[in-house]
């Protein structure tokens, strides 16, 4: 196929991109942005397209990439910029103790309401909580893994019914 032609095709899928760009960015000038991003990348990498393969297919892999790979630099690049004297904001991090009554007085209430529980709901409950897989649950209490997380999913729904008037805002 020669560029033009690649071109052409390419061109000729603008419209089914442009939507699954904005489905994708919920946003008009992300979405151009992205269609841009996989035009580019499309034209840059024409060799490695093989002709006998479907190319919508292959531009919607382009952009679902590009589209993946810039969501994670952005959650990666989100840090605070201090424009204070001395750089006090970068060292001023909260720590644990800084955290407001209220909230420490809630984290009593849950944990009591937990510890309430009947221990073959609070053990599974716990253990999840702190880390700990389903597999490596089950294998500490001897139990099939499908009652693991059955346990731990009635757990929650009776730390929801209990706490129901709980609102952490």
């Amino acid at each position: 196929m020669s560029t033009i032609e690649f071109n052409n095709q390419m061109l000729s899928h603008k419209s089914a991109l442009e939507y699954f760009a904005l489905s994708l960015t919920s946003d008009k000038e992300d979405a151009f942005d992205l269609l841009q991003d996989t035009f580019v990348k499309a034209v840059t990498y024409r060799a490695k397209f093989r002709d006998a393969t479907n190319l919508k297919a292959w531009l919607y892999t382009i952009m679902k990439n590009t589209f993946i790979n810039n969501y994670r630099r952005k959650k990666k690049s989100k840090t605070i910029v201090d424009q204070s004297e001395d750089l006090y904001y970068l060292s001023n991090a909260k720590d644990q103790n800084d955290r407001n009554p209220s909230a420490i007085y809630h984290a009593k209430e849950i944990i009591a309401e937990v510890n309430s529980m009947q221990a073959e709901y609070r053990v599974p409950f716990t253990m999840h909580s702190e880390g700990y897989k389903y597999k490596e649950i089950a294998e500490y209490l001897n139990l099939p893994i499908g009652t693991v997380k059955s346990r731990i999913f009635l757990a929650r729904q009776k730390l929801m019914t209990s706490l129901a008037d709980y609102n952490p805002n």
